[in-house]
């Protein structure tokens, strides 16, 4: 018999006898508890029925890890959509988007879904998970799985895979139902208990354990904290897709390839411009004197942009504008506390000077002039020199920074004086009906040909930092974004065919013998989905256009 020699979690190399399962390899604890649903082999994702085949190293992938996380509510969908098709087969289940760390999901059919209805869901879910129901994934060509959606009347997958221009079809085989998986899935369903499904009209949340938040959440009923004005924004642009007739990637390829693309565009800038000016009425159309603007939202979500449009906006009502950024108000890094790692915590609002900014915001309110401070990033200490400012009567100062909605930062500003803007690109595209695609992607994608093109950054080091930041949006900045006055989604339906070439270009860069190669390959394979779309119709005020170049403001 032969034997590989197989490193485990970082462990010294041990023999391991061939056609040995990853799944074999799992400590006995973490095989009893279904913590492990899938492993890095050698920076390659595997599923746990994958036999050893060489000397490797092993990384398990836990069910809290990030991409334990996007397994566990892959696989959970899919157990979702066999109950709603086992107990109401006439309706379609339209998985619609996240919610911080819960699903939203919607029935159509000829009535309004019943709490009752939502109840007998999570009951046939859990009947599903307690019989261990394996998950297997099926490749399928082309023409025969085109043949299968037609037959099962899945318009949307017909649509997806028609213009995927792949030569074939990846399924995934639960119980007897076939759907289409976009990654990896747990090996059975009994991995799938720690769930909750909640009646929020028109539909429901499913809510499960998610990082963090696991600590917070009862051990088996996971309580969804509603977020009307999230919802209501995703119900917006929801229906701005049906106006540009593109729900999901099927129907988007569909107009590249009919040359429909610059119209979409337009009306998709078109409809971004009138929310602005929408905000802009918000903000003057009062009896209060607003002199404050404060502008919040987490990495990638186009703020400057925003800032930029928004100040033209509220010229056309009559208002002048200043702008500056809370980034300017940061300590000196050597008294910035530290993250985990040691590293200077950049995202925390303790690594802002905040007695300096609220000091300075409430002599800017009272027509006082104000020195705001410079920063200077490249050697972590403010500058010397500073920036005379003051407000005037007619004028109003708009504040960029990822804290503009957090209390402990703005809360010496009376509130008859601020107007706080969340903005967050919130994809509003679908693969299908049963597959989402992920806000944070989007916002990695564009911040991984963003920070490439103007600060020089490859894009492992991007994907690298990314859990950081992302830990630093879920504690400093998602918390808050209810608290806001407007709402605003940067997301635009197009952008993601936009960045396709050159993003896939950077990820095609990262060698496979570092750890972040897994995620490259995923978002890599993520956006082969979409077809190319030239960016000639882009408007250089776009959003879009901090992240891809050209935009006519300084970004």
């Amino acid at each position: 018999m032969k034997y590989y020699n197989v490193s485990i979690n970082g462990a010294p190399p041990a023999e391991v006898a061939e056609r040995t399962a990853l799944f074999d390899l799992i400590g006995p604890d973490e095989r009893r508890a279904n913590t492990v649903v899938a492993a890095f082999v050698n920076n390659r994702i595997a599923e746990l029925t994958e036999e050893v085949a060489e000397d490797c190293s092993v990384r398990f992938v836990g069910i809290l890890s990030s991409e334990g996380r996007r397994i566990y509510e892959r696989s959970l969908i899919i157990m979702l959509v066999k109950a709603v098709k086992e107990l109401y087969p006439n309706r379609r289940i339209i998985i619609e988007h996240s919610v911080r760390f819960d699903i939203y999901f919607e029935l159509l059919g000829d009535r309004e879904t019943l709490p009752e209805e939502i109840a007998a869901i999570e009951k046939r879910m859990r009947e599903l998970a307690a019989r261990d129901i394996p998950f297997k994934r099926v490749e399928i060509p082309l023409d025969e799985a085109e043949k299968l959606f037609k037959e099962k009347e899945r318009q949307d997958l017909y649509n997806s895979i028609r213009e995927s221009y792949r030569p074939y079809v990846i399924f995934c085989e639960f119980d007897g139902m076939f759907d289409c998986s976009y990654g990896y899935l747990a090996p059975h369903s009994g991995y799938l208990k720690e769930f909750s499904l909640q009646y929020r009209y028109p539909g429901a949340i499913m809510a499960m354990p998610q990082g963090r938040a696991e600590k917070s959440r009862a051990a088996k009923h996971y309580m969804y904290q509603d977020v009307p004005k999230l919802l209501n924004v995703f119900a917006e642009y929801k229906n701005w897709g049906r106006i540009l007739g593109i729900e999901n990637i099927g129907e988007l390829n569909r107009a590249v390839r009919t040359g429909d693309v610059p119209d979409i565009v337009r009306v998709a800038e078109a409809l971004q411009e009138k929310k602005i000016s929408q905000i802009a009425d918000q903000i003057t159309n009062t009896t209060e004197h607003k002199k404050i603007v404060l502008i919040a939202g987490p990495s990638s979500s186009g703020k400057t942009t925003f800032a930029n449009r928004l100040s033209i906006q509220l010229r056309v009502n009559g208002f002048m504008t200043k702008v500056i950024s809370m980034d300017n108000y940061f300590l000196n890094r050597d008294v910035i506390p530290l993250d985990e790692d040691g590293d200077p915590n950049l995202e925390c609002p303790e690594a802002l000077d905040v007695e300096l900014f609220s000091s300075q915001m409430k002599a800017l309110i009272t027509g006082n002039t104000v020195n705001v401070p410079i920063y200077n990033f490249k050697k972590g200490v403010r500058d010397d020199r500073t920036q005379p400012l003051r407000v005037g009567d007619n004028e109003i100062l708009m504040v960029e920074g990822i804290h503009g909605l957090n209390p402990k930062v703005t809360a010496s500003i009376p509130k008859e004086s601020k107007h706080r803007v969340y903005i967050s690109a919130l994809t509003s595209l679908n693969i299908d009906d049963h597959n989402r695609i992920s806000t944070t992607d989007t916002r990695l994608i564009r911040r991984i040909v963003r920070d490439n093109a103007f600060r020089g950054t490859k894009a492992a080091e991007t994907i690298k930092m990314w859990p950081s930041v992302r830990a630093g949006e879920e504690e400093y900045i998602f918390p808050y974004q209810e608290s806001c006055d407007s709402m605003f989604n940067s997301g635009l339906i197009y952008e993601l065919g936009a960045m396709k070439g050159v993003a896939q270009d950077l990820l095609c860069e990262i060698a496979d013998d570092v750890p972040e190669y897994t995620e490259a390959i995923r978002l890599h394979r993520f956006l082969s989905y979409f077809a190319q779309i030239l960016t000639d119709d882009i408007p250089t005020n776009s959003i879009l256009r901090e992240f891809i170049g050209g935009s006519c403001f300084h970004v």
